[in-house]
């Protein structure tokens, strides 16, 4: 059986120290992938004169499987969101974003272990019909919803809900007021809750989903949403379990997958050895469960669990005073 080959993209700031750490952990535990490492971001544009190269999206299209670091894309240029490209160009309609406490973090809360999973494609994220108008005194957006969109972002939700055998899924929305497309994803995730009569269902309008998330986040197991509603109220999750350096996302289409630390690329500490690598790790661990490699996932998050908690040369963010090299260290004596 020939190796894995899995696309890597380092990024931009602290990519490309976070995603070595996670590669060496891969390494380690023997998964004999073999990578083939392309450039995507700010060092893909000072390069190539391009931010998404396309010997980049040939690469991904080809090896099926992504490990990317967060790439920058230049504000107020002009230049469209990287990440939104990606999502759109290989139809990765489903992303993925899991948050779990970790014993050792400084967040409000422990036991919180939550799966928000967003529609990516579609909704006020797809850029439709952005326009201003009257001399920059009217701007406009779009918001498009599908049918086929609604069904199998939720399709997908309650498919790994039962899965991972969990026992409810809450619907988010907001379809009280936006009662075209929020109606629609309502209506929607509705016919298709009907045939998971093993999983219970909730509505939820998503104000008060913010609310709830912050009072009893305990309450929620998978939570399935649009994709902006899904943008906030997944680093709202990751808020409750101590930051974006803990929260890894995947990006899941029909037969491609991107898996990413969701955290921006830190330009302030980038070179300086300071970075938290868990989210790009944690993500990881995501990859090698899409692929089927349960046994290596549960290795890494036995070990990464365990320095944590007995904080052992844990980063700054972590309440340690170690850096990028020393964390990644600790976790690899586990291994």
């Amino acid at each position: 059986m020939s190796a894995q080959i899995i696309t890597v993209i380092k990024g931009d700031g602290i990519g490309p120290s976070i995603v070595d750490a996670a590669i060496t952990i891969l390494d380690k535990v023997g998964c004999n992938f073999q990578y083939e490492y392309v450039d995507a971001g700010l060092t893909a544009l000072e390069k190539t004169g391009e931010l998404l190269p396309q010997a980049t999206l040939d690469a991904i299209a080809r090896n099926k499987i992504t490990l990317k670091g967060p790439l920058t894309t230049p504000v107020g240029e002009g230049f469209t969101s990287i990440n939104v490209t990606l999502r759109k160009k290989f139809n990765l309609y489903s992303n993925v974003r899991p948050v779990i406490s970790f014993k050792g973090t400084k967040a409000r809360y422990d036991n919180i272990d939550i799966i928000t999973v967003r529609e990516n494609t579609e909704g006020m994220y797809s850029g439709a019909g952005q326009v201003v108008k009257n001399e920059g005194e009217l701007a406009e957006a779009m918001s498009i919803v599908t049918r086929e969109g609604s069904a199998r972002i939720v399709e997908f939700a309650f498919e790994l809900a039962r899965r991972e055998q969990r026992k409810k899924v809450t619907i988010v929305h907001k379809a009280n007021i936006l009662k075209s497309t929020s109606g629609l994803f309502l209506k929607t995730a509705r016919e298709v809750a009907a045939r998971y009569p093993d999983i219970q269902t909730v509505e939820m309008i998503v104000d008060n989903a913010c609310m709830q998330l912050v009072m009893n986040p305990q309450q929620f197991d998978v939570i399935v949403t649009t994709n902006l509603f899904g943008d906030i109220l997944s680093d709202l999750c990751a808020g409750l379990v101590g930051g974006l350096g803990m929260a890894p996302g995947a990006n899941i289409g029909k037969d491609c997958a991107i898996f990413e630390a969701v955290h921006g690329s830190a330009p302030d500490i980038a070179g300086k050895n300071l970075a938290n690598p868990s989210s790009v790790i944690l993500a990881s661990i995501q990859m090698l469960e899409y692929l089927g490699i349960k046994d290596k996932a549960q290795q890494i998050l036995t070990a990464v669990t365990d320095v944590i908690a007995s904080g052992d040369r844990t980063t700054r963010d972590l309440g340690g005073t170690h850096g990028t090299t020393d964390f990644t260290q600790a976790v690899l004596e586990r291994l």
